[in-house]
């Protein structure tokens, strides 16, 4: 008889796993005698103790059942699941039919990116993708040092599902001295990370068929959210200085508008303190929810952060959303909301409904982390790395790439934007393959935009590399430039490259986008 053990726990458990797989795909028959013990025991090379105990286990769960003097006998009922070969062949149940899904799942599966940046970059040495923090071996050992601890006393009770208290309190000390806002822990919500906070926001603040606003270029993530969730999108353009206000819709009843003020997503512009006082009176003036995604607004290199968008909110209109996974680790999915108090018991019940709460070992190791002042000690020690990673890609990239490139940097954040100016839409995507064959992750700004841009552009990620890497990516990134057909002549003067900023920047952008 032939049953593959997986390797997974007790020996007993494995042979258990093995045997019911056999009798629901159908090749132990309803009521066929199972092998004697001693003679299965043999065939596998076990102890017959193993082969009892995981009998004793089917019978239990009630796979098999036991006859005096006869042995021990598959149930009859027991491949009632089993497909047949053909059914098997077919992979006919391998997903279900779409009339079987409700509305939502039609969306989510229709709109669910199988060509997500964070998995095209393996294979590749050197990747500039854009979001991945930097590797600070220093921030690993302190956090491992709080993670043991927490778990040496964490509470076995379910926790809170607005966040520990412990963590909602460092959130609020932590904004208060980094980013201007003055906020109480009732205030503050943990979540599951930035994704799971715009599902929450769409679940509270949205009926199907709602229109909201985005920028555009824009993050797709939050976009394909909230089309998922049936949001009618509309978009507004933004340009050097940010979102353009004056763009945004005048008519028509609006829900909510999403804005990367401190670093807008992709671009990197930042939008000026006059925008945001506009913005703010959009706001209060449209009844429309402002939901401000501060992704990376802790970097800036050559002034201080700017305040918040939040901090500047005297209306209670802007919901604030902020992120560990960029400055710390992706793989920590923890965030934090800062509500307004009329919005805070809605938010709390649908994160309540959603997971019950995020896991309360890390939020309590993350809360020790920030209280010791190793969180801030690495966000300095990582601005200081990024600005220099910043200037070798930037060095290097005007040396290598010349007038292929503009480049629109706002001095800010963990990416930059690099204008193509030779190269078409169709030459850009030629391009990212070339570079990838060698060992180069090039990520496109198309994918963030609903409608095209005038000319294609890279998102250039230098967190995750050392300025040595950056060096040889960006000799790599200029070889693949010159060899690859050019589809114009460069940009030979300074308006002619402001004049592709703008371009680039405002595509045609408000029509209505249905989900």
């Amino acid at each position: 008889m032939f049953l593959d053990l997986d390797s997974h726990g007790p020996r007993y458990l494995q042979l258990a796993r093995a045997l019911k797989q056999a009798i629901l795909d159908g090749r132990c028959a309803p009521a066929s005698r199972l092998p004697a013990t001693r003679v299965l025991a043999a065939e596998l090379t076990l102890s017959r103790n193993t082969v009892l105990a995981a009998y004793e286990q089917l019978a239990a769960e009630g796979f098999i059942e036991g006859r005096v003097g006869s042995g021990c006998f598959v149930a009859a009922f027991a491949n009632v699941s089993a497909m047949s070969p053909g059914a098997q062949a077919q992979g006919i149940l391998t997903l279900p039919r779409r009339s079987a899904l409700a509305r939502r799942g039609r969306r989510a599966l229709d709109l669910y990116d199988r060509s997500i940046p964070g998995r095209q970059h393996r294979g590749v040495r050197y990747n500039l993708q854009y979001g991945l923090p930097m590797t600070n071996p220093q921030l690993s050992s302190a956090w491992r040092r709080e993670l043991n601890f927490a778990a040496a006393h964490a509470q076995t009770d379910y926790p809170d599902p607005q966040g520990l208290l412990g963590l909602r309190r460092q959130v609020c000390a932590y904004l208060a001295r980094r980013r201007g806002i003055v906020a109480s822990a009732d205030d503050v919500l943990i979540v599951s990370g930035t994704q799971q906070a715009f599902a929450l926001t769409a679940d509270v603040l949205l009926d199907e068929g709602d229109s909201v606003v985005l920028e555009n270029p824009h993050y797709q993530g939050a976009r394909q959210l909230l089309q998922s969730r049936g949001a009618r999108v509309r978009t507004c353009p933004v340009d050097e200085n940010g979102m353009i206000v004056d763009a945004l819709p005048r008519r028509g009843k609006l829900r909510m508008a999403l804005v990367t003020p401190s670093h807008q997503f992709p671009t990197g512009a930042v939008l000026s303190l006059e925008r945001r006082m506009q913005l703010l009176d959009w706001a209060q003036r449209s009844n429309c929810w402002l939901i401000e995604d501060d992704y990376d607004g802790e970097f800036r290199y050559k002034a201080r952060p700017l305040a918040a968008l939040k901090s500047l909110d005297r209306a209670d209109r802007v919901v604030y959303i902020g992120t560990f996974s960029k400055v710390l680790f992706p793989s920590l999915r923890l965030g934090y909301m800062v509500l307004p108090p009329g919005l805070r018991q809605a938010f709390i019940a649908a994160k309540w409904l959603n997971d019950r709460g995020c896991p309360a070992i890390e939020q309590d190791a993350l809360a020790r982390l920030i209280g010791s002042g190793a969180f801030e000690r690495h966000l300095r020690q990582a601005a200081k790395a990024l600005k220099a990673r910043r200037a070798a890609l930037l060095t290097e990239l005007q040396r290598h790439a010349g007038d292929c490139v503009f480049v629109a940097d706002s001095n800010a954040g963990m990416h930059i934007v690099a204008w193509l100016t030779r190269h078409s839409h169709a030459q850009a995507q030629t391009l990212v393959q070339r570079a990838h064959e060698r060992g180069l992750g090039l990520y496109l700004i198309a994918p963030y935009c609903l409608e095209p841009l005038p000319r294609p552009g890279l998102l250039l990620g230098y967190a995750d590399m050392p300025p040595a890497d950056l060096r040889t990516a960006m000799r790599i990134l200029g070889e693949c430039l010159h060899a690859s057909p050019q589809a114009s002549t460069p940009l030979s003067t300074r308006a002619d490259r402001v004049n592709l900023q703008s371009r680039a920047r405002a595509p045609i952008s408000r029509r209505v986008v249905t989900s």
